[in-house]
């Protein structure tokens, strides 16, 4: 509950602003209901005192951040308060944006770690503590305690086995395991203290607004925390590129971690899924279910089951492979094992043994049992694999819907439309081998009726068909309805030179409803039981009904459209029919026959069965989130195993079937499984879990669900991962969700699950969409973007690098420099008010920062080497995207930059969202509060 509460929630933030000084252990608040039912316990009493040791353990993979803070009770005291010297006198604790825990012991207040640098700084004395007032010595040059520079502060000996390297001053390792000969290692530390001179937070207050600078109040932190000494997500993604280059990812049985999902790799399959089509949230189960539940992070499987590979999948013919198990359905994967010289194998799936037919019998060889023709059979040594059947549907087909009402053609829309489909139509006729070059075409156009084409190339001329009945519409004609390009590009090329002529023969003054040309797409597609594309281009405007207080936005959204929609509307058009898409799609999942799956997330209509789904299409970039549960527990030795069969017709009527098999390995200590969570993962599974449910349920209950699951998993980490010695105010991370911190925070204060004032309805059910049909790797861009910062000089003719990506904070921007902020839904430019005059030249072919607008633009085709490196750049990244996207220009100081603040995710979001240093600072407290 870090967001603005509701007026009705004052109360609340009055009585819980703060930890009373003493007194036993009472009853947990509201926001965390479901930490008693945890049963953490409590640490061992020495954890309370202030003399404990903060670096005196650590753990292999652990990152530790040691967190020295104060926090004292704002209630009021029955004798007078002591008098604070004004020299001495520092700022009250704040309250708490996330409600703290009212009751229960108070960790003891920790002091600034002593070293022989520290000692000589007047800083880094003792902070002295004052009932219902906190005090700091404050510093005349600064806000925040000092910070002991790496290798300068305490030293303690090492385990043999369980320590790791903290290798740089912000407080995260770099993959490096301490060698056990090594007796000593330096823990550096970051300290945590209340904001001196600031003010109480007001949950209330209106979102700040004005320029958006480095000295922002969105960059500070409300207790005193340097934002640039937290863990950053940025630099995670670099250490992990940096491991993976020039190596190639083995993905074999029980394989380790995998690249994370924003790493470029080659992947080597030998028997287990590329982690780009199966990506497990952890790569070690626990054997128990009871352990699962005990870590509060989810257990599940990210699918993209049609996802373009480095190297491509194999084909084989379904007659030539292997049949499956004859129980459950499973198909075959090389986790199956072979019995009795290989007349018989057991599933992993079921439990059960099915046996071999004789057409598809081979003998076994060597004590594994292992099949003599393995290494000739996709299906027998393989992850991934897809098998043609014998059969073949009707090609998919392309139809399009034309909005003509008399709304329309008052607009001025139609013949804008009609270009954009002859050029889509005769690009698709000059792609001479591609499957698209001889699609099969329809055309219909709409008002109040329907009107259906027939384009046969035997007639003269093509023939319009009026239905005025659209409530069970009916298909006076079938043949002719669907056309190849190739015999009916003429035919449609003269009916699109018609439509903008057309006169309204009805008046539709209340707007036509966009069902009815849903309707009448889907029953020419059924009549004709045809898979394909329905394109509807509908140009009555959508209206928000009911009372809201949304507006446009920026950027002057009232403005007649340009030349910018018209190659954007170009592109997406191109981009929608070119995409390799898989028709009739039906997804299975399989798990071990001690799991089974729970739940289903994604963008599509859920079934009874979670683990049984159909789509109408399915893309490279569909991904959908498979929740798994405990239904026994697993066997250590033989592992877990997921597998996705996807069954689709092809773009040319083809059934086929893709198969992904990924095999886990399992533990019975949940240090194992906490050490194999990837927080990417971990993100994109709860982003397709919450948003799924925002429809059913309130989006404050969805926010705080996730800050109490994430909460929880960090107090459960330090229970039962980590030493006893860790102290109260040492943060501990696992080694691979150093940033699922600032990844959840962001999802928790996005569009969707936080409106800002200037977000429609609509706009946020189009974020909703699109974002749940992102692949892993698009949703860590959409909720932690990349900031990226162009050549200041004008002559630099070098492209930028994608490697110096920045944090995503108002901290990184200079006023003198230009920026590029690249989201999968989302590009903007930042231009600084001190940007030299010849590089607005060379770029934007204006030297005057005030004549620059902000908004969407286009940047001028100039000849100039910075001009060149910054179009290819966005040409490159807009080659990515999954659509095509405004590029807005975004000047420092102008209002517009409300549209910036809402991709720096690390500070405070304009819609009410707490910054990144104010939310890690809550979880800690409060995961620390629960054991005590």
């Amino acid at each position: 509950m870090m967001d603005a509460p509701a007026p009705n929630q004052s109360q609340l933030w009055a009585i819980q602003n703060g930890w009373p000084p003493a007194g036993p252990p009472g009853p947990l608040c509201n926001p965390l209901p479901s930490f008693q039912q945890l049963g953490l316990g409590s640490l061992p009493h020495r954890l309370q005192a202030s003399g404990s040791d903060p670096a005196a353990s650590s753990d292999r993979n652990n990152v530790y951040y040691d967190v020295q803070y104060t926090v004292h009770s704002q209630q009021s005291f029955p004798h007078p308060l002591h008098t604070v010297p004004a020299t001495s006198r520092g700022a009250n604790v704040p309250p708490c944006s996330l409600p703290l825990l009212n009751e229960g012991p108070q960790p003891a207040p920790l002091h600034p770690t002593h070293s022989p640098y520290q000692a000589s700084s007047p800083q880094s004395q003792p902070l002295h503590t004052y009932p219902g007032v906190l005090n700091a010595p404050r510093s005349p040059t600064g806000n925040h305690l000092p910070v002991s520079p790496p290798g300068i502060g305490r030293t303690v000996p090492q385990p043999a086995s369980d320590w790791v390297h903290v290798g740089s001053s912000v407080g995260y390792n770099h993959h490096k395991v301490a060698s056990p000969a090594s007796p000593i290692q330096q823990q550096p530390h970051w300290m945590l203290s209340a904001l001196p001179g600031g003010t109480n937070f007001d949950p209330n207050a209106a979102p700040q607004e004005g320029s958006l600078t480095p000295q922002s109040p969105n960059s500070e932190s409300r207790y005193g925390l340097d934002p640039k000494l937290l863990p950053s997500a940025v630099k995670v993604m670099e250490e992990d590129k940096a491991e993976w280059d020039g190596r190639v990812f083995v993905s074999e049985r029980l394989s380790q971690l995998p690249p994370l999902a924003t790493t470029p790799c080659v992947v080597e399959d030998r028997g287990n899924a590329s982690p780009s089509a199966i990506r497990s949230t952890t790569y070690c189960v626990p054997c128990e279910g009871q352990a699962a539940l005990l870590s509060r992070l989810p257990l599940g499987a990210l699918l993209t089951p049609l996802v373009q590979q480095t190297a491509p999948v194999p084909l084989c013919r379904d007659t030539d492979c292997v049949v499956g198990c004859g129980w459950c359905g499973a198909s075959m994967c090389p986790e199956m094992s072979w019995q009795d010289c290989g007349q018989r194998f057991y599933c992993p799936f079921c439990g059960k043994l099915s046996e071999v037919s004789w057409q598809h019998y081979q003998p076994t060889k060597g004590p594994a049992g292992v099949r003599v023709d393995e290494d000739r059979r996709p299906e027998l040594s393989l992850g991934s694999y897809e098998k043609l059947h014998s059969e073949k549907g009707e090609a998919a087909a392309l139809l399009l819907a034309i909005d003509v009402s008399a709304s329309a053609l008052r607009g001025g829309h139609l013949e804008f439309v009609t270009q954009q489909i002859h050029t889509l139509l005769a690009s698709l006729k000059r792609q001479e081998g591609r499957r698209s070059a001889d699609v099969r075409v329809g055309l219909i156009t709409y008002d109040s009726r329907v009107h259906l084409y027939d384009l046969g190339p035997h007639l003269s001329r093509p023939h319009m068909l009026v239905v005025t009945e659209t409530e069970d519409l009916q298909l006076p004609v079938r043949d002719g309805l669907l056309v190849s390009l190739t015999d009916c590009l003429d035919s449609m090329n003269s009916v699109l030179q018609l439509i903008p002529q057309f006169s309204a023969e009805s008046d539709d003054s209340g707007g036509v409803p966009i069902q009815l040309p849903v309707r009448a797409g889907l029953a020419v597609l059924q009549g004709l039981k045809c898979p394909g594309k329905l394109l509807i281009f509908h140009s009555a405007a959508l209206i928000e009904t009911g009372n809201t207080n949304s507006s446009s936005g920026f950027f002057g959204a009232n403005k007649p459209k340009g030349e910018l929609d018209r190659e954007r509307l170009g592109a997406d058009l191109k981009r929608v029919v070119e995409t390799d898409t898989g028709f009739a799609a039906e997804l299975r999942i399989f798990v071990s026959k001690d799991l089974r799956v729970s739940g289903c997330y994604g963008l599509f209509v859920p079934g009874p069965s979670p683990g049984h789904i159909t789509m109408a299409t399915v893309d490279e970039r569909t991904t959908l989130a498979a929740e798994l549960t405990h239904s026994r527990a697993l066997d250590e030795a033989r592992g877990a195993a997921i597998q996705a069969v996807l069954t689709y017709s092809s773009q040319t009527g083809e059934r086929r079937t893709r198969v992904h098999t990924l095999t886990l390995r399992c533990s019975r200590h949940l240090q194992d499984t906490f050490r194999n969570y990837q927080a990417q993962t971990l993100l994109t599974f709860y982003c397709k879990k919450m948003y799924c449910a925002v429809l059913e349920r309130p989006l404050q209950e969805l926010r705080e669900e996730l800050q109490t699951d994430v909460t929880e998993a960090l107090a459960s980490y330090r229970k039962h991962c980590c030493s006893s010695s860790v102290s109260a105010g040492q943060l501990v991370l696992p080694q691979f969700l150093r940033a699922l911190p600032v990844y959840v925070n962001s999802l928790r204060k996005s569009e969707v699950l936080l409106p800002g004032l200037r977000s429609s309805v609509h706009q946020r059910l189009q974020q909703h969409c699109q974002v749940l049909s992102l692949d892993t790797c698009g949703t860590v861009r959409h909720f932690y973007p990349q900031l990226l910062p162009l050549p200041r000089s004008a002559d630099a003719s070098e492209p930028p690098n994608l490697e110096e990506a920045l944090r995503c904070t108002a901290a990184s921007l200079e006023p003198g420099a230009l920026y590029l902020i690249h989201a999968p839904l989302a590009l903007l430019l930042w231009v600084g008010s001190q940007v030299p005059a010849c590089t607005l030249s060379a770029l934007f072919n204006t030297s005057c920062f005030a004549s620059l607008p902000s908004g969407e633009t286009k940047l001028p085709a100039l000849e100039t080497p910075l001009s060149v490196s910054v179009r290819s750049l966005i040409d490159a990244l807009s080659s990515q995207a999954p659509c095509a996207r405004k590029l807005l220009v975004v000047k420092q100081g102008d209002t517009c930059e409300e549209v910036l603040q809402r991709h720096l995710v690390e500070d405070k979001s304009p819609n009410g969202g707490a910054s990144y240093a104010d939310f890690l600072y809550h979880l800690h407290v409060n995961s620390v509060r629960l054991l005590q």
